[in-house]
């Protein structure tokens, strides 16, 4: 990556920010303020965290050798409240636990059940309205949005009410403007599109001017893209859809 300079050999600057050229020809603005500042923020994080861990640590050196600190700690309120007999049937132990356990998870199953239903209506309004609301989709891809969705969606997770992106291996992506933070949804997409191999067939231009038809090409089969009318395409569910783009099929009009 390097700085992008004019023609006098300034160096280009947007929004108040340096403007670098990456190594497949891509432009960013570089936040270094803000990137400092993240800077600053991970490291007072990371010593707090080693400072708790350490603290953390101590603690639990008094807990050595118990696997279950909670049920440890129940056993002995319990024990201490139990008679001469009730400790000699010491059987019943099994039997009280069981059903307390039984009793808690029945009474509060709604609960559970509720709330892992409002979870999922959370995660579909905000990964689906993002999909819904992009600017790249909108200015960039050919395709609708929903099958977009259908392709990309499992790569965008909600975690403490934010969308976050990961790519097929797993690993997070991060910003490339602004360095140590996630990346947003839209810079996301485009990365994870840019990742795809059948990209050509999805986005604007490289698709025909927005048809998913390949440059270049007078009809289907052209140049030995596989292809599909914009009629059978539309007339497909958005699994279907979906699959055809993840087979590399363009869409002619």
């Amino acid at each position: 990556m390097k700085l992008k300079t004019d023609a006098d050999g300034h160096v280009v600057v947007q929004d108040g920010k340096p403007v670098y050229t990456t190594d497949d020809g891509k432009e960013i603005a570089f936040d270094a303020a803000g990137t400092a500042a993240t800077i600053d923020r991970i490291t007072t994080e990371s010593k707090g965290y080693k400072t708790r861990a350490q603290e953390a640590e101590g603690k639990l050196k008094a807990f050595d050798g118990i696997d279950d600190p909670k049920a440890a700690k129940d056993a002995l309120t319990k024990v201490a409240n139990w008679g001469d007999k009730e400790l000699v049937e010491a059987g019943k132990v099994e039997e009280i636990k069981a059903a307390a356990i039984a009793a808690v998870e029945e009474k509060y199953k709604p609960i559970v059940e509720r709330a892992s239903t409002l979870e999922a209506a959370l995660h579909g309004e905000k990964i689906g309205g993002a999909f819904a609301r992009s600017k790249f989709i909108a200015d960039k891809i050919a395709v609708p949005a929903d099958i977009v969705q259908a392709r990309f969606g499992t790569n965008f997770k909600l975690e403490d009410g934010n969308v976050v992106a990961y790519d097929q291996s797993g690993n997070k992506l991060y910003s490339k403007s602004s360095p140590g933070n996630a990346a947003s949804f839209d810079e996301a997409l485009e990365l994870l599109v840019d990742a795809y191999p059948y990209k050509d067939s999805i986005l604007k231009g490289t698709g025909g001017s927005g048809s998913g038809k390949p440059s270049g090409q007078g009809g289907a089969g052209g140049g030995g893209k596989k292809e599909i009318t914009r009629a059978e395409f539309e007339a497909l569910g958005p699994m279907e859809r979906a699959a055809k783009v993840k087979d590399g099929f363009a869409v002619a009009d």
